[in-house]
């Protein structure tokens, strides 16, 4: 039994897998590039910039960012030589399965689950509420109970009360009261759960479709950004630079931080503003040259988003002295500080464009691992295997995952499903570090069309980078980690070892012995 849950996939089972693929290839070298771009740049780059700078770093959060970028990059090139290797749907857990062994693989499904769902829940959230500022520039607005779950919409009424900020807070919405319905109180966020059906809706009728929508999104969003880093040079003041590393002490909420140590928090902060680039390599069976364009757009994707975070961080720590930054909107406060009121029109627009390609490249990545696990019978095939006829998409597992992602984004807080995303990620970073340095030794002769030069090097540092940072969250992080994982774990000796197509595989060519 300990045999067989360490077994991994067979590597002529991997070429039969890419052979029988039933997806459409339809994504050329520049639709997976902004996949990844569209995945990566979503509102991190509207929102951390300004907390980060002013609690942690100062206007060194740019050296916050190439500290992330690195410690991402070291993943990317493992990535990258693994997707040029086996050119399957999956992902990291296709990888372990071919080189650390089935329960590995499962495990690190599991926490992609968690990982991609999670995550898409939490982009609808966002996206309703960059929305609800669109609307509210048209003088439009949506009452509270319809654009809030129970929680955050009690938690606004309770905060405003306290504050003496009622009036304030009743400018945003056309009405503050809570309906109740069978003596039960209502509230609902109708936005996130309209945004998440669509998507649904898109990435159900077909990749080209969902590629060609993206590449609109994510040419807005880049422009915008572009916009902003041009114009903002012209209003730069070189003091709010001075001093570029603030001296170590307590920051705005009483905690030590700035310095060196508030450059390294900075940057486990704003690394979960990089959480996308992987979403590329779930796309593999669907790419025309796999085994080039996907190492390609996965570099690629990286470079284009560190270099516009770090741009963008020195726009608005020299526009806004970091120390007076808005924390929730520092870009848009930065330039409505200058008296440039329109450029709120325009960055509200390029995050409600930016989230929604985030939203979609997630909910699809998500698709494609599931599809995956139940192609090794994992989980169930009618359901997560099964491919339209017509469309030639999962569709019954796009469906059944963006209702969910629509339930959850509409019913849970941002922050509570927000949580639930950063350790996951961290941990396959690792996983997949592992995995591929583990491969050169066990199968040193597999041919390699994207090779990475002093893998262990490389490997080890992205091992170091993203496990320091799994280390600097809270233990609550540890916790619901922990706890999806058992859940997972019984879903695998109840169910998914006793289907595993491997398991079976193995079983009868023992009987045959």
């Amino acid at each position: 039994m300990s045999t067989q849950l360490f077994a991994r996939k067979p590597p002529e089972w991997v070429v039969r897998d890419i052979k029988t693929n039933p997806l459409k290839k339809v994504l050329s070298r520049w639709n997976l590039t902004t996949m990844g771009v569209g995945a990566i740049i979503g509102a991190g780059i509207f929102v951390m910039t300004g907390l980060a700078a002013r609690e942690y770093a100062g206007p060194a959060l740019a050296i916050s960012f190439v500290i992330a970028g690195l410690g991402c990059s070291f993943a990317a090139l493992c990535y990258a030589e693994f997707a040029s290797i086996y050119p399957v749907e999956g992902s990291a857990y296709s990888y372990s399965y071919a080189t650390i062994g089935e329960l590995f693989a499962w495990i690190i499904g599991w926490d992609l689950i968690l990982e991609y769902s999670m995550a898409a829940s939490t982009v609808a959230v966002g996206w309703s509420g960059y929305f609800g500022k669109l609307l509210g520039l048209l003088h439009i607005h949506l009452p509270l109970w319809l654009t809030n779950d129970l929680h955050t919409a009690r938690a606004l009424l309770t905060e405003a009360s306290a504050n003496g900020t009622i009036s304030t807070l009743q400018q945003n919405y056309s009405s503050l009261a809570i309906p109740e319905v069978f003596g039960l109180p209502l509230a609902v966020n109708l936005p996130a759960i309209i945004i998440a059906l669509v998507v649904t809706a898109i990435i159900t009728i077909g990749v080209k479709e969902t590629a060609g929508t993206n590449l609109w999104l994510v040419a807005i969003k880049v422009s915008v950004v572009l916009f902003v880093i041009i114009a903002g040079i012209f209003f730069i003041d070189t003091a709010n630079w001075s001093p570029f590393i603030p001296a170590r002490g307590l920051n705005g909420d009483g905690v030590m931080a700035f310095g060196f140590a508030g450059i390294a928090a900075g940057a486990a902060y704003i690394f979960f503003a990089y959480i996308g680039f992987d979403a590329v390599a779930t796309q593999a069976a669907e790419s025309e040259n796999p085994t080039k364009d996907l190492p390609f757009a996965i570099i690629a994707s990286l470079v284009i988003c560190t270099v516009l975070y770090i741009a963008i961080s020195l726009v608005v720590t020299g526009m806004v002295n970091y120390t007076l930054l808005d924390k929730a909107a520092p870009v848009a406060a930065a330039f409505m500080g200058r008296g440039l009121n329109f450029a709120v029109w325009i960055i509200s627009i390029a995050a409600v464009a930016g989230l929604t390609s985030v939203l979609l490249v997630m909910t699809m990545g998500q698709t494609r691992i599931l599809m995956a696990m139940s192609k090794d019978g994992l989980l169930p095939a009618k359901i997560f295997g099964y491919v339209h006829p017509k469309l030639k998409t999962p569709s019954r597992s796009s469906i059944l995952i963006g209702t969910l992602i629509a339930l959850v984004a509409g019913f849970t807080p941002i922050d509570t499903i927000a949580k639930l995303v950063n350790i996951g990620t961290l941990l396959a970073f690792v996983l997949v570090c592992i995995s591929v340095w583990r491969l050169r030794h066990t199968q040193p002769d597999l041919p390699r069309p994207f090779r990475v030069r002093a893998l262990p090097l490389v490997a080890i540092l992205g091992i170091v980078f993203n496990f320091g940072m799994m280390l600097s969250l809270e233990w609550e992080n540890w916790l619901r980690l922990l706890i999806w994982l058992f859940i997972g774990l019984l879903v695998y000796f109840i169910y998914s070892r006793k289907h595993s197509v491997l398991r079976k595989h193995l079983a009868d060519a023992s009987e045959r012995s």
